[in-house]
């Protein structure tokens, strides 16, 4: 069998030319304003070099009560997102925010829709249907990043050792707070764990959003459920 350490060092030789160790790189989000910690995503990006080739992923987007769950959701460029109807009437998920483009269409209960992540950036997630469904997908062009959960805590594993930038996204904090937590660091053979990382969401003010079509939501939302004309 295939050792972890001999699949570390493959991956290393595969993007630095060299044989590389792996570590694990931890740490520990608190928000300023939030009884939860998580829907923090940490990654990192080489200083030099690119990084291995992405492992074909499918991730799991689900409609259910009339939200997405999970809320928040870090994937690689290239992965697929799996978008199930769990609730008994139709959904109908959508982008047109700046991460990319694209509408899933009316879908039925039972039903689920796929949409391929194709670029880096952040897909901000809406229902045509149902004004107060959101969600956020974090695509970055890197396997090595995580998800905070709800104390805060997040662990990236199997890093090779080397210079990396670490960036992090949370949807309530302004784009130079983000950029100012940004961080060089060097991983090397033993485990790396990071100082605490506190984000404050000074200044961030939620907007409504429009529908796919530009226009507000009718002021009495009504779900359609099967043999309902939509």
């Amino acid at each position: 069998m295939t050792s972890r350490l001999a699949i570390c060092f493959s991956l290393g030789a595969a993007w630095l030319g060299t044989a590389a160790e792996c570590a694990t790189v931890s740490g520990s989000i608190a928000l300023s304003k939030s009884a939860s910690f998580s829907g923090v995503v940490v990654w990192l990006e080489p200083a030099s070099g690119t990084p291995p080739p992405p492992t074909p992923a499918t991730i799991s987007v689900a409609h259910k009560n009339k939200t997405f769950v999970p809320g928040v959701v870090a994937a690689r460029a290239g992965s697929k997102i799996q978008f199930p109807n769990l609730d008994p009437f139709f959904h109908n998920a959508f982008s047109n925010y700046e991460g990319q483009v694209f509408d899933v269409g009316l879908h039925a209960p039972g039903s689920t829709r796929e949409v391929t992540l194709r670029r880096p950036g952040v897909v901000r997630l809406f229902c045509n249907i149902h004004p107060t469904m959101s969600a956020v997908i974090v695509v970055v062009d890197s396997p090595w990043f995580a998800t905070s959960n709800a104390k805060g805590a997040f662990r990236i594993a199997d890093v090779p050792s080397g210079e990396y930038k670490l960036h992090v996204f949370y949807e309530r904090a302004l784009p130079n707070v983000l950029e100012a937590l940004g961080r060089s660091i060097s991983i090397g053979a033993d485990e790396l764990t990071l100082p605490p990382i506190t984000i404050s969401d000074a200044g961030y003010l939620a907007s409504p959003h429009k529908n796919k079509y530009g226009k507000d939501y009718p002021a009495v939302v009504l779900d359609q459920y099967p043999g309902r004309k939509p």
